[in-house]
């Protein structure tokens, strides 16, 4: 075997590399630490956003609906989860000790 014939197909040159889907967002935006960044929020004020939500999702399936007794069932539990998303939104703040209430 004739080493000199082996020739590596290695190019020197600076080629531009291809950019994954995920690389675009981050090319185009304006701070790229916006990504990553989280905020922590606590657990009960994250179910109240949901029941925030949910709710507002029943109450506006409630006022489409053609028959009364899916409206009426669909715009109480509406009310009654942004009720609850009312409770556990504000219970951090009225209630110190609730569990699920960060201490510090």
């Amino acid at each position: 075997m004739k080493i000199s014939k082996i020739s590596p197909n290695v190019s020197f040159q600076n080629e531009p590399q291809k950019l994954k889907f995920t690389d675009k967002f981050y090319a185009n935006t304006r701070n790229s630490a916006d990504m990553n960044d989280t905020v922590v929020v606590p657990r009960t004020i994250f179910k109240g956003y949901l029941g925030f939500m949910a709710g507002t999702t029943m109450t506006a399936l409630g006022s489409l609906a053609k028959n009364n007794v899916v409206k009426k069932s669909l715009n109480v539990a509406g009310l009654m989860t942004c009720l609850y998303g009312t409770w556990a939104f504000v219970r951090p703040f009225v209630v110190k000790d609730a569990p699920g209430v960060a201490k510090k």
